[in-house]
């Protein structure tokens, strides 16, 4: 068995048609984060995760932000790429859970859709929650999105 941990940070976009991904679900009522992505910290978050428990590096390594290829790129792409050098590794994926850090937008209302999409992928229960940074710094001020994950792995 092998634990993986993994944490993403994004800002929040000026760009008021930029849409807000997390944990592969479009969030309707939020400002989008800025990445080379889609910027889904949740999933950034998880893909990390799940890299760092098979022993892979992380996500820049393997989907660095200076590859045009993954410009725009929907981060359930990352993590079907992600999941597959998880398995080549000799892993699969025993349970995952996720924490968002946000102030707004409410997340509540997506909590079961963006469990059933990770879970649907990862083919194992993926829980999520959200937290508030209780006014506190960056992300109390809405300045951004974090999120955090823990896997576990078991060899196959």
């Amino acid at each position: 068995m092998r634990i993986g941990h993994g944490i993403d940070v994004h800002r929040t976009s000026h760009d008021v048609t930029r849409e807000l991904w997390l944990g592969l679900v479009q969030i309707p009522d939020g400002r989008g984060l800025v990445g080379h992505s889609d910027a889904d910290v949740a999933t950034h978050a998880l893909c990390d995760a799940l890299l760092g428990g098979a022993n892979l590096g992380d996500l820049g390594r393997h989907f660095p932000d200076t590859d045009l290829e993954y410009a725009n790129a929907p981060s359930r792409r990352l993590l079907e790429a992600t999941l597959a050098l998880v398995r080549g590794a000799g892993f699969r994926v025993t349970s995952a859970d996720i924490t968002i850090i946000a102030e707004r937008p409410k997340l509540a209302d997506f909590m079961a859709a963006m469990s059933h999409e990770l879970s649907a992928v990862l083919e194992t229960v993926v829980s999520v929650k959200a937290t508030t940074a209780e006014g506190l710094g960056a992300l109390g001020r809405v300045e951004g999105i974090a999120a955090t994950a823990v896997v576990l792995l078991e060899e196959i």
